[in-house]
């Protein structure tokens, strides 16, 4: 059988503050960009892998901060998006690119079954059995899980001609509970453009987490995008999860008051 992680390197998953009290799971699907050294940097200069293409920028120290401020488990994936996209159903061609924003990837070019099939077996599949892991044990102790799936959209992208003015997207398919006020509230930011469902809108097609862990368990979720111009360095992405902490909770308050009226009307 092919292998492909080797003794010496991480998991494909990492919890941050896992023992976190607050109902506020984050996820990072592609919070960072470590590539098996048997794929060889798959082919790409190094500089290629730190630009959106390869790492969603910024999520995970945004995504540690933002567990602080919470007191909230964070589960983020360390291997490169290029390498498996880990908020992608496997089976779609893309989950593994040949090309990304115009660029190609060497290392996904013409691969066969079994050398596609190692990457969701060693990755994809462990990081999701992780996934379901953390959900199950919150549900033996009592824990209730509010998902918020953490990424970061590049301010310009050759696949899509047309100008990304937003700060921060809101993202769902058919679960708004969270979404709704999420979006009021962070109207309320002063100079802040909120995208609803932009620069993309989630589906069962081309997402993973939302679908497959949220809503398919009756779960609240939505999915966060931050402009990644914004999350360059320390201070941007504190100034963003402190953002991120105030709304939240704010639209949580208003999550629990909507569930609760709908409890006794």
């Amino acid at each position: 059988m092919v292998t492909l992680l080797q003794a010496d390197e991480p998991e494909p998953f990492s919890i941050y503050n896992e023992d976190g009290q607050s109902p506020f799971l984050l996820t990072g699907d592609h919070a960072d960009n470590l590539v098996p050294k048997a794929l060889n940097a798959l082919g790409l200069p190094p500089e290629e892998l730190t630009r959106h293409i390869g790492i969603d920028v910024g999520v995970k120290p945004m995504g540690r901060i933002l567990a602080d401020l919470l007191d909230a488990a964070f589960l983020f994936q360390p291997y490169s998006r290029l390498v498996i996209d880990c908020n992608r159903p496997p089976h779609q061609a893309d989950a593994v690119p040949a090309v990304s924003d115009g660029i190609r990837v060497p290392g996904n070019l013409n691969l066969s079954e079994a050398e596609r099939a190692v990457r969701v077996r060693e990755i994809f599949d462990v990081y999701h059995a992780r996934f379901i892991d953390v959900l199950r044990r919150r549900d033996e102790v009592g824990q209730p899980t509010v998902l918020v799936a953490l990424h970061s959209f590049t301010p310009r992208h050759g696949d899509f001609p047309e100008p990304r003015p937003w700060h921060v997207g809101v993202l769902w398919n058919r679960d708004f509970r969270l979404a709704d006020p999420l979006i009021k509230h962070l109207r309320t930011e002063p100079d802040l453009i909120v995208g609803e469902n932009q620069p993309y809108r989630v589906s069962d097609e081309l997402d993973y987490a939302i679908p497959v862990h949220g809503e398919a368990r009756g779960i609240v979720s939505v999915e966060l995008e931050v402009r990644q111009d914004l999350l360059v360095d320390e201070a941007g992405c504190r100034v963003w999860a402190n953002r991120l902490a105030r709304v939240l909770r704010a639209a949580l308050t208003d999550v629990d008051a909507r569930l609760t009226h709908d409890m006794v009307t």
